[in-house]
C-alpha cells in the first residue's frame, strides 16, 4: 500500500517563520541604510546649525530686536498651534535626529572595524585612512558635552548666573561674560567646525555622490559652512568679553 507523505509547516513542525521587519527598519539594518540615515540627519542638522547662528546674529542689533527674535520663535503657527508648541516640535525633532546620527555612526564605526581584517601597511596609510573618522569622534564628544552644557544655561535653566526665561540677549551676556564659560564655547564651537567640515565633505560619499570631479567643490563647500558657523558663532563670546554687546 503506498504511503503519502505530507510536508509539515512552520507551525505543525513547532517552529515559526521569523517575519520580516517594516520596510524602513529592515533598511536601517543594513550599512547602506545606516549611511543614508548618517547623512540625512546630518543635513537636518546642518540646517539648523547655520540657521541658528544666522538667527543670533540678531544679538549685534540690540537687547529689543535680540529679545523680540526669541519670542518669535515662541510665537511659531500661533494660533494654529498655542505658543511655543511649535518650538518645542522642533526641538524633539532635532533631539531624534542627534540620536539616529549618534546611533547610526555608532553602528558604522562597529561594522566598519569588523570587516577590517588586514592591518594597515603602513603609518602613512592609518593616518590617512583614520583621520577623518577618528576627529570626527572625538570632535563630536565635546560637542556633545557643550551641547549639553549649552542648552541648560540658555535655554532650560542657567548656570550660575541670573537666568531669566524671555530674556535671552540678557542671558547670553549673563552667561558669555564669564571667562570660563566663554573659552567653553569657543572650544566646543571649534570642534563643532571640525566635525562640520568632516560631515559635510563625507555625507556627499554616503549618498553616493562622490565623484572625484566634485571633489574640490566637496572641500569648498564643507570648508564654507565650517568657516560661516565657526567665525560667525566665536564672535558672540568674543563680543561680550569685549564690551561690543551687552551691559
Amino acid at each position: 500500500m503506498a504511503t503519502t507523505t505530507v510536508a509539515r509547516g512552520p507551525a505543525q513542525t513547532g517552529t515559526r517563520a521569523k517575519r520580516k521587519a517594516p520596510f524602513l527598519v529592515e533598511l536601517y539594518r543594513s550599512a547602506l541604510g545606516k549611511k543614508y540615515i548618517m547623512a540625512i540627519t546630518g543635513i537636518m542638522l546642518v540646517g539648523f546649525v547655520v540657521a541658528h547662528m544666522v538667527g543670533n546674529l540678531k544679538m549685534y542689533l540690540g537687547a529689543e530686536e535680540f529679545n523680540h527674535y526669541g519670542e518669535f520663535l515662541r510665537e511659531l503657527l500661533v494660533p494654529f498651534l498655542p505658543r511655543t508648541v511649535t518650538l518645542w516640535l522642533l526641538r524633539i525633532g532635532l533631539i531624534a535626529a542627534f540620536v539616529l546620527h549618534i546611533h547610526a555612526a555608532f553602528a558604522l564605526t562597529r561594522i566598519n572595524h569588523a570587516a577590517r581584517t588586514v592591518k594597515y601597511q603602513s603609518q602613512r596609510d592609518y593616518i590617512a585612512a583614520n583621520w577623518a573618522s577618528r576627529t570626527m569622534r572625538y570632535t563630536g564628544i565635546i560637542f556633545a558635552i557643550f551641547l549639553v552644557w549649552h542648552l541648560f544655561d540658555l535655554t532650560f535653566t542657567g548656570t550660575g548666573y541670573h537666568y531669566v526665561r524671555g530674556l535671552p540677549y540678557q542671558n547670553v551676556d549673563g552667561s558669555l561674560s564669564r571667562v570660563p564659560v566663554a573659552l567653553l564655547y569657543i572650544v566646543g564651537n571649534l570642534a563643532l567646525g571640525v566635525h562640520l567640515f568632516h560631515g559635510v565633505w563625507s555625507l556627499f560619499q554616503s549618498l553616493g555622490w562622490n565623484n572625484p570631479r566634485f571633489n574640490l567643490w566637496r572641500r569648498y563647500l564643507a570648508g564654507g559652512v565650517a568657516a560661516i558657523v565657526v567665525i560667525g558663532n566665536v564672535s558672540f563670546p568674543i563680543a561680550v568679553l569685549a564690551g561690543i554687546v551687552g551691559s
